[in-house]
């Protein structure tokens, strides 16, 4: 929530990679799809060309906020909106082409290719294979070993969902968007607020619990 803040944190870890002979271009620097975290990335990667991916990415604005500001990377998550559907609608099972995650991605990569945007999309948080294979084309995708496993072991081809080509013909209409217009529509959409607000809880939870362990180890030294 501090973009001020969130800069120099960035240098300072790029700083330290340095140190240990590891040069900032292989490096992606984490930062949550925050308004204030989207304008650090901007700026790391404007002022000082440091790579960063965009992650508890839930929604379209966020998506087009992230493009906007030329960021390398995002990672939207496919099975933590699934997740959220389930738990808070009547439906309890989704096919591949209306899992609500795999749609948030397809709309999302269809945006970027059709108006020529640099950012990477790589689809993260895959619940089933179902959702890897309604996305197959997509820049990326981030997969766990038991989906692999998964996927090694079926026998149905995979063929691709998306393309440049095809993102091309959709009439998706290109949209601007300013800090306010990113809140509103964030406030707008419960899945992506309920979630990005509970996915930076956890991450603060973990990164409390990192600097006690090693604050522990620094002690017993």
């Amino acid at each position: 929530f501090d973009t001020k803040k969130s800069v120099p944190k960035a240098l300072k870890l790029i700083q330290l990679y340095e140190q240990m002979g590891i040069q900032k271009e292989r490096v992606l620097i984490k930062i949550a799809s925050t308004w204030e975290g989207i304008q650090a990335a901007k700026i790391l990667e404007e002022k000082h060309n440091i790579h960063c991916n965009l992650t508890l990415l839930f929604s379209f604005s966020q998506a087009v906020a992230c493009a906007e500001a030329g960021v390398t990377l995002i990672s939207p998550f496919v099975g933590r909106i699934l997740d959220w559907y389930v738990a808070n609608t009547n439906t309890k099972s989704f096919e591949p082409e209306k899992d609500p995650g795999v749609i948030s991605v397809t709309q999302i990569y269809n945006y970027y290719k059709k108006y020529d945007y640099k950012t990477v999309v790589m689809g993260a948080s895959f619940r089933n294979i179902g959702e890897i294979k309604a996305l197959a084309g997509c820049d990326y995708l981030t997969i766990g070993p038991a989906l692999l496993k998964d996927l090694e072991d079926d026998d149905e081809p995979i063929s691709e969902q998306l393309s440049i080509k095809s993102a091309k013909s959709t009439d998706i209409e290109k949209i601007n968007i300013d800090e306010a217009k990113f809140r509103w529509l964030l406030n707008e959409d419960a899945m992506a607020t309920e979630k990005l607000s509970e996915g930076i809880r956890k991450f603060a939870q973990d990164s409390k619990k990192l600097e006690d362990m090693i604050k522990k180890y620094i002690n017993s030294a």
